[in-house]
């Protein structure tokens, strides 16, 4: 055995690294299991495979057509990287990261040699779709691996590999790998009505609203303030858009430019207006369309040029699976190499890596063979040529506006989006007193679901109403005695929760991370710095509220729940109900002592499983401090029992998110919770209700498992507790079944009138 033998990563049978890296032969004679890539290069004029040609004195299949590239992933490497070094160096063809569409992986499991060699590999295949074949002409083959290349079409290989021609390695095409035939027959089918029907109806599922909040209050300094924040808030859908995905950029460009040449391109481009992306909502984050909807680019210098021929022309490839990173980490890292990196950072460099403001990046990444290469790019320079213009765009509304706190808010905004300190902003933020309200910037992490850690931008601009305000004050100024009366130990209450600003806002407008289901709420900054020393503070979008109980709750209600109680749903509870879950993001555990004395955050202990268990604590425990809040003669009593339903309905609302969405878990969750524990009850009819002798106990009890596993920083808890309660259910199945008969919109889909408006005007 030489020194200089390749080593590969072993992997444990579910194809996880172990951390032990082997030399190839070891590997082989031990059967550890390890990783490989597949690569297909596919013509999509032509329906086309290229397959090369063994070279004769390979040790394996010598002289058999087979795979257009394929390689072991070297210890240390990603696939991706591997996929791309192969298939520059067996076919001469260089391509960026966005043209190798990961398909699907699978286990070979082999013994040959007389039991000498055991295979062991798992294989992630890929497909790289190209417009038209490539010039036989252009590859440059390597001559140690490859004699020829070769086009086919697919279905004469897959004929060829089912009655196992001996001039090809065989695959069994009625096992896993029949996947790649079946992926590619699927996409090319062509049946452009069926799309059409499928498309429109998961549009059906989003009821449109104009927003037409009143400006009769506002100033004509406010609304020339007000264009240049639209204009601002129409780059935080930019950077967000690119935020997603690294090629949802491109794609959007491409299907607006294409979406009048059809009606199916029409409704393409509309659904993923709707979603921001090509993966859906409501469906899990299942892609709605494929590569084969995408954008084409043309890469002249991907291989040596031929006469009379323009270059490679590929299709922007897209994952099936929504990339869980999205695109603040290159998208070959996997969470091992991120945490075996991270620990050998200074703390500073630490804090940067897990910043809410920050990507990762490779040094190199169109060139980099060596994937130990993260670096930290703050988003002041990953989004500079965005964020210039957006903060010039603050500043001049800045110098315009005559409120002090919106021009000390629109001043500092732009200072941040250069500087990358958002502290003094979001203080800003919190001191606002105008008129004319807006959030604009980077806070929600719902994104990143890889570690939840990262901000995507958005935007919300807003009038404020001054009386719905001043009525909904109380709840801000209780959240001190709120969180001394949680239901966890006292040793995990914080002494020093600030009072909450509320704000209650008519929407004119919104960008950025707004997609799918709209937002009605929020409650920030997330900075835990913040959260500590100031409080949260409240927004509460009234008009969006107001379309969502007429429009799906009172639906909801009039299917889902028991003909006795379903009069006890109305807004007011509704609406309350949402104020109460804003502010309780703002007590219980956010800043937390871990049993080794070690200070931290909740966020970075939980990681992914934070969105979803927050997003319960702050439903769950929002219901108990509405009850808190009427025990004690600050709320009417009349709403005791419609708080209850009004929230049983809610929770129907919710789960139609879809269990891949924070707040669609976490409401799955406190259902089956309350459900098993009889506080919510199914009946005959299969209409539901309220338990109002169980009820009040039974989210007591919940309120405190979420909070004390929280305040313990217990990802393993979490993740049980999640996998146990945060799922489909025999009992919401009955309920979502009822709505998708009379097609109850799940959400809506807004459109803002006033701006085309303004900015005509302008």
């Amino acid at each position: 055995m030489c020194d200089g033998e390749e080593h590969f990563d072993v992997l444990t049978k579910s194809g996880l690294k172990t951390g032990v890296s082997k030399p190839r032969s070891a590997v082989h004679r031990d059967g550890d299991y390890h990783r490989a890539v597949h690569i297909w290069i596919f013509a999509e004029s032509t329906q086309q495979l290229l397959l090369q040609k063994r070279t004769d004195w390979k040790d394996s299949w010598p002289g058999l057509w087979d795979i257009s590239s394929a390689g072991h992933v070297s210890s240390g490497d990603t696939s991706l990287i591997t996929a791309r070094r192969e298939l520059q160096e067996e076919l001469g063809v260089t391509l960026p990261n966005d043209a190798f569409e990961l398909l699907f992986v699978f286990l070979q499991e082999c013994v040959t040699n007389d039991g000498k060699f055991i295979d062991n590999e798992f294989d992630d295949v890929y497909l790289v779709t190209t417009l038209d074949p490539i010039p036989l002409e252009a590859f440059t083959l390597q001559e140690s691996e490859v004699s020829a290349v070769k086009y086919i079409s697919v279905e004469d290989y897959k004929h060829l590999l089912a009655t196992g021609d001996p001039h090809h390695v065989p695959y069994n095409v009625d096992g896993p790998y029949g996947q790649l035939f079946d992926i590619i027959t699927k996409r090319y089918q062509n049946n452009m009505e069926a799309q059409s029907l499928l498309l429109q109806k998961k549009l059906n599922r989003y009821s449109p609203i104009s927003f037409t909040a009143e400006l009769t209050d506002i100033t004509e300094e406010d609304k020339e303030v007000m264009v240049l924040l639209i204009q601002a808030a129409r780059i935080m859908d930019d950077i967000f858009y690119q935020q997603v995905w690294c090629s949802n950029s491109s794609l959007r460009e491409w299907l607006n430019g294409h979406a009048q040449l059809s009606e199916l391109d029409m409704l393409k481009w509309k659904y993923y207006s709707i979603n921001k992306s090509p993966w859906s909502c409501l469906d899990e984050n299942k892609s709605f369309l494929t590569t084969a909807d995408s954008t084409v680019k043309l890469l002249p210098e991907a291989t040596k040029p031929v006469p009379n021929w323009k270059g490679l022309e590929y299709k922007a490839a897209f994952p099936i699976l929504k990339p869980p990173g999205a695109n603040f980490y290159p998208p070959d890292m996997d969470k091992m190499e991120f945490e075996s990196w991270i620990k050998q950072l200074s703390e500073n460099e630490k804090e940067d890596a897990t910043s809410f403001f920050s990507v990762i990046r490779r040094h190199n990444d169109s060139h980099s063979n060596n994937s130990s290469d993260l670096c930290i790019i703050p988003y002041s320079k990953e989004y500079s040529l965005f964020l210039a213009k957006a903060a010039e765009l603050l500043h001049k509304a800045g110098d315009l506006t005559s409120s002090p706190s919106l021009k000390r808010l629109l001043h500092s905004k732009a200072d941040a989006f250069l500087s990358n300190d958002y502290y003094d902003s979001d203080i800003a933020w919190m001191e606002l007193d105008s008129k004319l309200d807006v959030t604009i910037g980077p806070y929600e992490t719902y994104e990143d679901v890889l570690f939840g850690y990262k901000a995507t931008f958005e935007a919300f601009i807003g009038i404020r109403d001054d009386k719905a305000t001043a009525q909904v004050k109380l709840f801000g100024d209780y959240l001190q005695v709120l969180e001394q009366n949680l239901p966890m130990d006292g040793m995990f209450k914080s002494l020093d929760v600030i009072a909450a600003p509320i704000r209650v806002i008519q929407l004119v407008y919104n960008s950025g991370d707004v997609k799918g289901p709209q937002t009605a709420a929020f409650n920030l900054p997330n900075d835990e710095r913040i959260v500590k020393d100031r409080g949260s503070s409240m927004v509460m979008l009234k008009n969006v509220s107001e379309a969502k109980f007429k429009l799906i709750l009172q639906p909801i209600a009039d299917l889902c729940i028991l003909k006795e109680q379903r009069g006890l749903v109305d807004f007011d509870s509704f609406f309350t109900h949402t104020i109460c879950h804003e502010c309780c993001h703002g007590i219980g555990p956010h800043t937390i002592t871990l049993p080794s004395g070690q200070k931290s955050t909740v966020r970075l202990e939980l990681q992914e499983l934070h969105s979803a268990l927050e997003e319960a604590k702050a439903d769950i425990v929002g219901l108990w401090a509405l009850n808190f809040l009427i025990a004690k003669d600050l709320l009417p009593k009349s709403l005791v029992k419609s708080i209850y339903v009004s929230f049983l309905a809610g929770c129907f609302r919710s789960v139609r998110f879809g269990l891949e969405e924070a707040h669609g878990k976490g409401q799955a969750l406190q259902f089956n919770w309350l459900f098993e524990k009889g506080a919510f009850v199914l009946h005959p009819d299969q209409t539901f209700s309220v338990d109002f002798d169980k009820i009040e106990g039974v989210v007591e009890s919940l309120s405190r498992e979420i909070l004390t596993i929280q305040a313990k920083g217990d990802k393993d808890a979490a993740h049980k507790f999640l996998e146990k309660y945060g799922k489909m259910t025999q009992p919401l199945n009955i309920a979502l079944e009822k709505l998708a008969k009379v097609q109850v919109p799940v959400d809506i889909t807004p459109d803002f009138p006033i701006v085309t408006n303004l900015l005509h005007k302008n």
